[in-house]
């Protein structure tokens, strides 16, 4: 037993590595994936920023509280930009005949999923880092929240990179060639669009306030907004965790059964 959990620790790191290198060596894909919200977050906030906060608020134009409102659901949608790169890789390996190989060596089987896994989440992890670098840098600010309340939410954001990375294994392995899996994941950045990002739940019309409200994005970032402005949480917390493991279960047994299947 444990000289097979040594065999798959050691398979894993390997596919990680080979996992990072190709992030490294081709940088354009992640850059252009990240550009997507921090191009929203700019428009939203010099652009649309004192429309929106005079809407929201009701007394008058306010665009620093605004931007306290913005960014923690721009910090969710660039965590699913960075997946839909996880997507095409997935499919680009499927495709291009390595996964055929792998397959004959003497590897842990796992240790190709696990690899891409903890190689995007250590993607969206830094991607974040530097979302959040231009939110402080426009003006937002953390002041009211606790380390500990840090603490959770950067393990919000790890677990909910995590769920949506094994959802973006399954399309890449689905998708029979890497076109398709971007296209397959688009939905990765037009949930956030429909949530309570931009505006909250309330604001909406009512027969859309249910769409907005009953998806994974709106919960966990609710959850955000108040870990990182100290406000309350309510029940969106264990909502956010409940669909964070629901994906993450869902996402790995999906891709497990994919990845099982004779190659392509």
């Amino acid at each position: 037993m444990s000289s097979a959990l040594a065999l798959a620790v050691r398979d894993s790191s390997t596919m990680l590595r080979r996992n990072l290198l190709h992030a490294r060596r081709y940088p354009s894909m992640t850059l252009n994936l990240l550009l997507t919200p921090v191009m929203l977050l700019l428009l939203f906030v010099y652009v649309f920023g004192d429309a929106m906060s005079a809407g929201i608020g009701g007394d008058g134009a306010d665009r620093s509280a605004y931007i306290a409102y913005l960014v923690p659901g721009l910090l969710l949608m660039t965590i699913g930009s960075t997946t839909i790169g996880t997507a095409v890789s997935v499919s680009m390996d499927m495709t291009e005949g390595i996964i055929a190989r792998f397959r004959t060596m003497a590897i842990h089987r796992g240790s190709v999923l696990f690899g891409h896994v903890v190689g995007s989440v250590i993607q969206c992890v830094m991607s974040v880092t530097l979302a959040g670098a231009v939110g402080v840098a426009i003006g937002f600010r953390s002041t009211d929240a606790t380390p500990l309340e840090w603490l959770a939410a950067l393990g919000l954001l790890v677990l909910f990179a995590t769920a949506l990375t094994w959802i973006a294994v399954g399309m890449g392995l689905s998708s029979p060639n890497a076109e398709a899996a971007s296209n397959n994941a688009m939905p990765l950045i037009f949930l956030p669009l429909i949530s309570s990002a931009f505006v909250p739940v309330d604001a909406m019309p009512g027969w859309f306030q249910p769409i907005a409200e009953y998806q994974p994005f709106t919960p966990a970032i609710e959850t955000l907004r108040g870990l990182l402005l100290g406000t309350e949480i309510g029940h969106n917390g264990w909502l956010a965790v409940a669909w964070c493991l629901g994906l993450t279960a869902l996402g790995h047994l999906w891709s497990k059964s994919l990845f099982d299947r004779d190659p392509r």
